[in-house]
């Protein structure tokens, strides 16, 4: 009889075993959402992909915050300083003052709606705004290291070059954004909670006091009555904000240096809270120091944002405005709400900065 053929020694499974926790490399270990996935992003997409993320969530958290100071800027000197006719209809009881004070009459007379009024445009604002300036603050950053030695100025001159492009691209939602957050219910405006004399130096002040029914309307009727020079109201002192991110991001670059946070191993594995509190710190001291000194570009582009395209009174232009501010205001009237922005801005800062810290890493370990 013949023998049996062999019988063929069975497969080893194809299933790799787990391997050794202490031999495991960075490429190894599963992401904590993708798993072993891996995403294909360049270094630009991710910065890209960070930079928006980022905006989108500041602009949710910091609303109502950027609702109240724009109506504290908004509601002008001339408000202050009208005929004592306006003031014995309440006028004094019915002013926007203060942060908290702001904040309760808001919502009072409001609702949740009131402090998130602009939340459309301002989380679609911050969106590309921040996803366009981290893209090009990034490419910048190479480009100029090339023939920029000192780190500084290179911060400086990558915060300018990105700021200037990310302005121009995204000025037309902050219009839309500053007009929205200056109605209040249906047909209303907040020149019109102070009575109908008060609502009349309004409109022959040259404040558009037409009422938008959401984002969309908001663009079409600003295209028809005023025209597309409309979007780009502000846009000169919006450029003299420039200053503003010229100052913040070499401070925050340097102090990150100083605090030992300006790595880029930033994950949801390694980011310790001691980590996160200097982040925060580095963000917030930046932002603290740019905001004192350039604030009072705010003022004259919010000022410039609520007038009529084809208004000829002075607070049109950016001199006359300027002018009528220091005379009918003083130094003061160029930081009317100064605090309240601070209060808006420190957390905006922190989210912004923060959360792009975080995205870029968390994105950096998908794709590596």
């Amino acid at each position: 009889m013949s023998a049996e053929p062999p019988v063929p020694a069975l497969e080893e499974t194809k299933l790799a075993r787990p391997k050794d926790p202490d031999r495991m490399t960075a490429a190894d270990t599963p992401h904590p959402v993708f798993g072993h996935y891996r995403l294909r992003l360049t270094d630009n997409q991710v910065v890209t992909i960070s930079g928006g993320l980022a905006g989108f969530l500041s602009g949710i958290v910091v609303c109502p915050l950027d609702v109240t100071k724009t109506r504290l800027q908004a509601q002008g000197s001339y408000l202050r300083n009208l005929e004592d006719e306006v003031k014995i209809n309440n006028f004094e009881k019915r002013r926007y003052t203060g942060i908290i004070r702001t904040l309760g009459t808001i919502w009072n007379e409001e609702g949740i709606r009131g402090l998130y009024r602009g939340l459309v445009p301002i989380t679609f604002g911050y969106f590309p705004t921040w996803m366009i300036y981290f893209s090009c603050y990034e490419q910048f950053k190479k480009m100029y290291s090339y023939f920029i030695e000192d780190d500084t100025i290179g911060y400086f001159a990558s915060a300018i070059s990105s700021g200037a492009i990310s302005t121009t691209v995204t000025n037309p939602i902050w219009v839309v954004k500053t007009r929205l957050m200056l109605q209040m219910t249906k047909g209303r405006t907040i020149y019109d909670r102070f009575g109908d004399t008060v609502g009349a130096a309004a409109t022959q002040g040259g404040i558009k006091r037409e009422y938008y029914n959401g984002t969309i309307d908001a663009f079409v009727k600003m295209y028809h009555s005023e025209g597309a020079r409309s979007f780009y109201r502000g846009l000169l002192p919006s450029y003299f904000g420039l200053i503003h991110v010229a100052i913040q991001f070499p401070l925050y670059e340097n102090l990150k240096k100083v605090l030992r946070v300006d790595g880029d191993t930033f994950d949801k594995k390694t980011m310790t809270f001691d980590q996160f509190c200097r982040l925060v710190l580095s963000s917030s001291l930046s932002k603290i120091l740019a905001s004192g000194v350039t604030y009072p570009h705010e003022i004259l582009r919010t000022r410039l944002q609520i007038v009529n395209s084809d208004s000829t009174k002075p607070s049109a232009g950016l001199l006359k405005t300027l002018l009528s501010i220091y005379k009918n205001e003083g130094i003061p009237g160029f930081y009317s709400g100064f605090l309240v922005n601070l209060a808006r801005t420190l957390p905006a800062s922190a989210v912004t900065l923060v959360s792009f810290e975080f995205f870029k890493s968390y994105l950096q370990a998908a794709t590596s």
